[in-house]
């Protein structure tokens, strides 16, 4: 698909539409949309935002490309004088003091926000069930889940109630949402967009990240977003990516040091993959082949051990990111007879049962005569899931992986059976431990491909995802 932002952006110039007529039109899909997409709606600010926008254009000033776009937010970002939930009952009257950096660069830029979306509470899930707002539903399919924790950004993309949207990945919350329904989601190298403001669930692997329904999309708003923030030290400097460049690739395999592709065999070769995503995975590969890529076969670590890796060492991290909301500063406090009680009753009450199990989970893992034995194996598996990384990008350019080794569950299936859920997450976790830029495109499979790269090569990721969408 063209660029949503382009074709909206001349649209606006020429004056075939007004910035208001266009943002009118979002805010009344978004109301009468049944997918439970919506947490609040921002309709106030969206069109004060928007008129000043169709005044600018009155007067013949040039606008931006971004300037009049409208945009949602997953609700774990801050937006100053705005609700920021997190889908939870803790924070459901709590109205943000300040706004996130990569929040802030939008504004700038003249973009308009439109709505806080639906998410699994804390970004705690891979469905968005876990919501005081009731399950997002799948665009695709309303019985299915819109996968998690960024489901409903992912549906108000597809659905074109939102221009593009902003989700948050930890491991793997904005890509599988956005291969269950068909888009386009990026996570890039961690630290490039500065995650002040982004209300912390695991802080190694916390990204923030774009859904949109096209890689060009996906590529002007990762550049506003990029950049060093002084209120984020994990952030980084990196270069701006330029059109030119992601579609310079017609023919991947000319390009020198480049052209060789691999994937893991064993995320293809077991018995938790659907039948039919391994038969279309394996048929992308062969009609790479026929192009004259090169194809390697990886050896990487077991399912199971990234999972457990991954869950280790992020529940060590939400238990130690939620002890500051207990009431006292944060969210809904529940009075009880003396201040530990009052403490235990309100994160007891307040917080969703999936969020209990991480903070007991991680407040184990780190508890003393387990840390030695749990915690610091995760924190050592860790290191060897980077340097096995680092061996395979010796060798190869793009690792190729399915998003998901199953199809989306039924709504109520992953509540019953939480395990199978954090299994669901097994191909986005490893990347998300070694800090790659990582895309879902919305081919290869019925649930996408994830095209991954080296550190600070998100470049070449969206390069790639250009010449796999016309190969493909």
């Amino acid at each position: 698909m063209d660029s949503q932002i382009k074709k909206i952006h001349q649209q606006l110039v020429s004056k075939q539409i007004t910035c208001t007529a266009l943002v009118q039109e979002k805010l009344d899909l978004l109301k009468q949309n049944t997918y439970n997409s919506v947490n609040s709606l921002l309709d106030t600010l969206a069109l004060d935002l928007a008129a000043k926008v169709d005044a600018k254009i009155a007067n013949g000033e040039t606008i931006g490309l971004l300037e009049g776009i409208p945009f949602g937010i997953k609700d774990v970002y801050m937006l100053q004088g705005t609700y920021a939930t997190a889908s939870s009952d803790l924070l459901k009257k709590y109205k943000s003091p300040y706004t996130a950096t990569a929040i802030q660069k939008l504004l700038d830029a003249g973009a308009i926000p439109l709505v806080k979306e639906n998410c699994d509470s804390f970004g705690h899930g891979s469905s968005s069930e876990n919501t005081i707002f009731g399950a997002v539903k799948n665009a695709i399919d309303p019985t299915l889940v819109a996968g998690g924790s960024s489901g409903g950004s992912a549906v108000n993309v597809a659905k074109e109630y939102t221009a593009f949207s902003i989700g948050g990945d930890t491991g793997g919350s904005i890509r599988q949402p956005a291969g269950y329904n068909h888009i386009y989601g990026f996570k890039p190298t961690y630290g490039r967009i500065s995650r002040f403001g982004l209300m912390a669930y695991a802080s190694s692997t916390d990204c923030v990240g774009p859904l949109a329904k096209s890689i060009e999309d996906i590529r002007i708003v990762l550049n506003v977003m990029s950049g060093k923030d002084l209120k984020d030290q994990t952030s980084i400097t990196s270069t701006e990516i330029s059109e030119d460049a992601i579609k310079s690739l017609s023919e991947f395999k000319t390009l020198k040091g480049l052209g060789k592709i691999g994937y893991f065999k064993n995320f293809i070769e077991n018995d938790a993959i659907d039948i039919q995503i391994k038969a279309d995975f394996l048929a992308t590969i062969e009609k790479l082949k026929a192009k004259g890529i090169a194809v390697k076969e990886l050896d990487f670590f077991k399912s199971d051990i990234l999972v457990s890796t991954y869950y280790t060492l992020a529940m060590a991290e939400t238990a130690s990111n939620l002890s500051r909301l207990d009431g006292t500063n944060y969210g809904n406090r529940i009075e009880a007879e003396n201040l530990i009680e009052t403490y235990a009753v309100t994160r007891s009450e307040n917080f969703s049962e999936e969020t209990k199990r991480r903070i007991v989970g991680g407040n184990q893992v780190l508890s003393q005569g387990f840390s030695d034995e749990i915690y610091l194996k995760g924190l050592a598996l860790r290191d060897q899931i980077s340097e096995n990384f680092s061996k395979d990008f010796q060798e190869v350019d793009i690792i190729l992986s399915p998003v998901t080794p199953s199809t989306p569950p039924k709504i109520g299936d992953s509540l019953k059976d939480p395990l199978a859920m954090y299994l669901s997450d097994a191909y986005t976790v490893g990347f998300s431990l070694g800090q790659l830029p990582t895309l879902t495109v919305p081919q290869g499979t019925s649930t996408g491909l994830q095209i991954t790269a080296a550190k600070n090569n998100d470049e070449l990721v969206l390069k790639f995802a250009n010449f796999l969408k016309d190969t493909i």
